[in-house]
C-alpha cells in the first residue's frame, strides 16, 4: 500500500493538499477506495459555495493521521486509498451535470474502488447513487440531514438539492424497506411533506431522538433495519448544528454534535457500505474552517468503515 506522506518529514502545511495527504489515483493506478470531489452547486435554493468545498475539506483534512483509535484501524494499510480528483460536470445546466456526475463516478466504481465523495450541493447524491444502484442493485441509504431532501420540485424544477431521494426513490435506486433519515429537524412546509415521505419508505430519526435516545440505542436501530443491504450513506453537514457546522447553505438550528454524528458513524462497522458521500460544505460561509474540519473528519470515518470492510 502506499500511504500519506509521512508528517514528520515533510510538513503538513507543504506539499501538494490531496484528501489526508494520500497519493493521487494517477500515481497509484488503481485503488480500492476512492475519494472524490464534486464542485458544483447550481441545485442550491439558498446560499451557494459549495463548489468550493472539495479544496476547503482537502486542506482541513491536511491534520488526519494514519491510525483511528476509535475503531481501532489504520485505513491506509487495510486498503489503498488515494485523491481521484474532482469530477468535471457543467456548471451551467443541471441535467448535463446530473449525467456527467454519473458517468465519471460509474468508471471510477468500474475500476474496483468504492467512492467517498466530497460535494458540492445534495443534487450530486442522485447520480453517485445511479452509479451505484448500477453495480449492486437498490440500495439502503442512511441519509444524514436537517432537511428530508424528498420534495418534488422547486419552481417546476424536479433536479435540485431538495429532491434527489425521491428520484432516487422513483428510478428504484434504493431498498425501499431500508431507508433512513437521521438528524432532521426545523420547520416543513406542512404536514403532508412528512407524510409524502413516509409514503416513499423513509424511516426518521430526528435530531431530537438521537439526543432523548442516545447514540447506541439510534445505532442500533439503524442497523437492525439496515440489515446486511448494500449501504449507501450520504451526510450533508447541515444535520450539524450551526455551532460546529456554520458553513453550509440551509443551517438550521438544534442539530447534532460532531460527536453524535461521528459515533453513529463508527457504529456502522461491519455494515455492507459500498459508497458514500459528503456535501453541502460552503466555505464562505465558515469560520476557522470548523465546517470544513468537521466534513474531513466525517470522510475519515466512511474511509476507515470501507477500508475496514476491504480488509474483512
Amino acid at each position: 500500500m502506499i500511504g500519506p506522506v509521512d508528517s514528520s518529514k515533510v510538513p503538513r502545511f507543504a506539499g501538494p493538499a490531496t484528501f489526508a495527504r494520500l497519493p493521487r489515483l494517477d500515481e497509484v493506478g488503481k485503488a480500492d477506495i476512492a475519494v472524490v470531489g464534486v464542485p458544483f452547486d447550481i441545485g442550491v435554493s439558498y446560499r451557494p459555495g459549495a463548489r468550493f468545498a472539495p479544496a476547503a475539506v482537502r486542506e482541513a483534512s491536511r491534520l488526519l493521521r494514519p491510525y483511528h483509535p476509535g475503531l481501532d484501524v489504520s485505513p491506509f494499510e487495510s486498503a489503498q486509498v488515494v485523491d481521484a480528483g474532482d469530477i468535471v460536470c457543467n456548471p451551467f445546466n443541471i441535467g448535463k451535470a446530473i449525467t456527467e456526475i454519473s458517468e465519471q463516478a460509474t468508471e471510477l466504481l468500474n475500476t474496483g474502488a468504492k467512492l467517498v465523495t466530497v460535494g458540492g450541493d445534495h443534487t450530486i447524491a442522485l447520480p453517485l447513487l445511479r452509479a451505484v444502484a448500477s453495480k449492486h442493485g437498490p440500495v439502503a441509504l442512511l441519509h444524514f440531514d436537517a432537511h428530508l431532501d424528498t420534495w418534488d420540485t422547486y419552481f417546476g424544477e424536479p433536479y435540485t438539492h431538495g429532491t434527489p431521494f425521491r428520484r432516487a426513490v422513483e428510478e428504484g435506486l434504493l431498498d425501499t424497506s431500508a431507508m433512513s433519515h437521521v438528524g432532521t429537524r426545523g420547520p416543513l412546509y406542512g404536514r403532508a411533506d412528512l407524510s409524502e415521505d413516509a409514503r416513499l419508505g423513509f424511516g426518521i430519526v430526528t435530531s431530537a431522538d438521537v439526543m432523548r435516545r442516545g447514540v447506541d440505542e439510534v445505532v442500533e436501530a439503524l442497523r437492525e433495519r439496515i440489515g446486511d443491504r448494500p449501504l449507501y450513506v450520504s451526510v450533508d453537514i447541515d444535520v450539524l448544528d450551526p455551532a460546529h457546522a456554520p458553513g453550509t447553505g440551509t443551517p438550521e438550528a438544534g442539530g447534532m454534535t460532531s460527536r453524535e454524528l461521528l459515533e453513529i458513524l463508527r457504529g456502522l462497522a461491519g455494515t455492507n457500505l459500498v459508497s458514500a458521500d459528503v456535501v453541502e460544505v460552503a466555505p464562505a460561509y465558515d469560520h476557522a474552517d470548523i465546517t470544513s474540519i468537521a466534513a474531513s473528519h466525517v470522510a475519515y470515518d466512511l474511509v476507515t468503515l470501507l477500508a475496514m470492510g476491504v480488509a474483512k
